[in-house]
């Protein structure tokens, strides 16, 4: 019988310099919200993946972990953290998991499905779990749901120790998943969380009972060189909001992201914590072929985060149980653009 030492802890409150527990009440659920509010609460999510993919690691001054450059930036967060959690279902319970490099922020959301096992979705880099919020209520209805905080981002997770490899990378979730009382996840990596996800089906495949990528970066594609000159501005604290914002919104296919709690929250990660993980290498299609798992592979036709095509074709030649879908005229932002399609194939992934 395991022990699960996942508790709250005192010390993160302390790090945090504010209460973890997120009070909120539940959203009206009557309706949907329009296709455009869908677009603009995940537009961001591509924008904070300049953080891996270009300079910004180079221009953040040396440190161990990750850390809040002052306590205004980091109340900014926060508060813009509260703010876009309330787009979330209350969450059925809320832990902080302790690793050997820090404590790890996971949210349970009960389901209303009979899945299995529970789908444990990872967010892109400096999104954390709000931004899935458009995507939970078609999720519940196959399951539970567990969300997570990166640890080494922006968010309610608190590095202690530093990360300095793919290894330390994986070595972190996967203590996580182990602390937890599941024995299997449907793991869902979102951007740099498809990274993630691989990354750990890589290393320690032992509780992952499915592998979905959605619009995967550095996974199955180089970051295309315009992004990656686009996110250069962006990824200098310095520069006005508006710079962080229009990259934002380059990646979301021109949709708007001014004044969106989620987007506000991912531009003050953006601009006030200092990042001190490894920049994420593409994955290699020997190391690909390895990963004895079923895959599903979501793709957006006009993402900027890769090229569809080319993306597509590595995926059908090297993950040996993969089944892969291009959206066309989806933006990076397709997990907000098409959430209820995305839970539709997931289901018949996990079924």
């Amino acid at each position: 019988m395991r022990t699960n030492r996942a508790s709250i802890s005192k010390e993160q409150e302390a790090e945090m310099g504010t209460t973890t527990r997120v009070e909120r009440e539940h959203r009206d659920s009557k309706g949907k919200r329009p296709r455009r509010r869908r677009r603009i609460l995940v537009a961001v999510l591509g924008a904070a993946l300049v953080l891996l993919v270009v300079a910004a690691f180079a221009i953040r001054t040396p440190a161990s972990v990750g850390h809040w450059e002052s306590q205004e930036g980091q109340d900014r967060f926060m508060s813009a953290y509260a703010a876009a959690f309330d787009e979330l279902p209350e969450p059925a319970e809320t832990l902080d998991v302790r690793t050997d490099y820090g404590f790890v922020r996971v949210y349970r959301f009960s389901g209303t499905g009979d899945a299995e096992h529970p789908l444990l979705l990872l967010p892109g880099t400096s999104s954390a779990t709000p931004v899935w919020a458009d995507n939970l209520p078609s999720l519940l209805a196959l399951g539970d749901v567990i969300t997570l905080d990166l640890l080494g981002e922006p968010g309610m997770s608190v590095q202690e120790r530093p990360i300095t490899s793919e290894e330390d990378q994986a070595a972190w979730l996967a203590e996580t998943l182990r602390e937890l009382p599941q024995e299997a996840f449907h793991v869902v990596g979102l951007s740099i969380g498809g990274w993630s996800a691989t990354n750990l089906a890589l290393h320690d495949p032992s509780n992952i009972a499915t592998l979905t990528l959605i619009d995967p970066a550095v996974t199955l594609d180089d970051i295309p060189l315009e992004t990656a000159l686009r996110s250069l501005p962006a990824a200098v604290p310095w520069l006005p909001k508006s710079w962080r914002d229009s990259f934002n919104s380059y990646t979301a296919g021109g949709a708007p992201v001014e004044d969106v709690p989620v987007a506000d929250m991912i531009e003050a990660g953006m601009q006030h914590y200092s990042l001190k993980i490894p920049q994420p290498a593409r994955i290699s299609e020997e190391r690909l072929a390895s990963i004895d798992l079923p895959v599903l592979v979501i793709l957006a036709g006009d993402s900027v985060m890769l090229d569809a095509e080319n993306a597509s074709a590595v995926a059908e030649r090297a993950l040996p149980h993969a089944t892969v879908h291009v959206y066309d005229g989806a933006s990076h932002a397709v997990n907000g653009e098409e959430p209820e399609r995305i839970a539709k194939d997931i289901e018949e992934l996990i079924t």
